[in-house]
């Protein structure tokens, strides 16, 4: 079960990754873009440190609040849920 979560949080983690790196070409090319809803989902959904670590790579997003601040509290919020579910094993 724990090798399971492990790979699905890696899968989400990339994803999420891959996410800001391929809207950040599509920014540059002035193509159509993944919206803003998807790329907080991605972390949200457990990808908070690989859209936090695409952020920062692509230097996309890095300026509007909402990723500045919100894909750190995210993070923040999944580490928490963590150590509470740890405490309940």
């Amino acid at each position: 079960m724990h090798e399971a979560v492990l790979i699905l949080l890696f899968a989400v983690n990339l994803t999420a990754f891959l996410l800001y790196g391929i809207d950040k070409k599509k920014a540059v090319q002035g193509n159509w873009r993944i919206s803003e809803s998807v790329l907080i989902l991605a972390a949200v959904l457990g990808g908070g440190i690989g859209a936090y670590i695409g952020m920062r790579f692509f230097h996309h997003k890095t300026r509007k609040l909402v990723f500045a601040v919100g894909v750190p509290l995210i993070i923040l919020a999944e580490y928490g849920a963590y150590a509470v579910s740890c405490l309940h094993s």
